[in-house]
């Protein structure tokens, strides 16, 4: 079995990404096992911010079903399925290790969830041949950075065993400061200033400012009124280990404020 020795998080940005070949985001998902990650993982784990519960949750289900869970979209978008297989046994070792080595005193299994948009959208681009267990854990929006953080650190010891971790959120995330006068690629000073901050931070190995985000980021409350979309960043960055280094992998911007900065996370050898 071969070791995945880094870790994702991946801004899925809006759900029009499963089908707008305009989007920049759209082409580096779609280049992901070109020029990203070459080696195929025997399974995945996601953590997305689409999945949102008072205590942590792994979907443990023999094939997992598409959720379309946006509206007002084009009517082609709810006839895109991403029917992959499911991976229980994964699920169970999620659990598993989150209470053995998380300390949580209580892990949920849902046996009837499928793939919410944060996770099937940019999947059905990276891979496409749907042929990859997936499972999926909740966010916890009631709980803070670190507390992901050390989720993560408790899941650490899946990449030996072939289990690519990725965190899919976005970076930026305030869906009533969209602006639709603004093209592709452009955006607002607030929304880069928080950005920059968080690329700089990553990139210098600042993770204990990324878990206190809401103290040291600037306009950190307007880029994340919610924190959902930022949790599964810290759950990879856990994972990955406090040695890891972090790289930039995308960055690109879409109605001024949605920004699609993505990440991947090294762990030493």
């Amino acid at each position: 079995m071969e070791k995945v020795n880094q870790t994702f998080f991946l801004s899925h940005g809006s759900p029009t990404l499963s089908i707008d070949d305009t989007l920049e985001a759209r082409q580096f998902f779609k280049s992901w096992t070109h020029k990203v990650l070459p080696q195929k993982p025997k399974s995945i784990l996601v953590i997305s911010a689409h999945w949102d519960t008072k205590y942590p949750t792994v979907n443990t289900v023999l094939r997992n079903s598409t959720i379309h869970d946006f509206s007002g979209f084009p009517d082609p978008m709810y006839k895109l399925k991403y029917e992959a297989p499911g991976a229980i046994e994964l699920g169970k070792r999620v659990k598993e290790l989150l209470m053995k080595e998380g300390g949580m005193k209580r892990v949920d299994e849902d046996t009837k969830r499928g793939l919410d948009h944060g996770a099937w959208v940019p999947l059905m681009l990276m891979y496409p041949e749907v042929d990859i267990p997936i499972v999926q854990l909740s966010v916890q929006s009631n709980q803070n950075g670190s507390y992901h953080y050390n989720m993560g650190k408790a899941l650490a010891s899946l990449k030996d065993e072939g289990v690519l971790i990725i965190g899919s959120g976005s970076a930026t995330h305030n869906l009533r400061k969209l602006d639709h006068s603004i093209a592709h690629g452009g955006s607002v000073p607030w929304a880069l200033e928080f950005d920059t901050w968080l690329r700089d931070s990553l990139l210098q190995g600042r993770y204990g400012d990324v878990n206190e985000w809401e103290k040291k980021a600037p306009n950190a409350k307007m880029a994340h009124p919610w924190p959902e979309h930022l949790y599964p960043l810290h759950v990879a960055m856990g994972a990955a280990g406090a040695d890891a280094k972090a790289e930039q992998i995308h960055t690109s911007w879409q109605l001024g404020t949605l920004s699609y900065s993505s990440y991947s996370f090294t762990s030493p050898p």
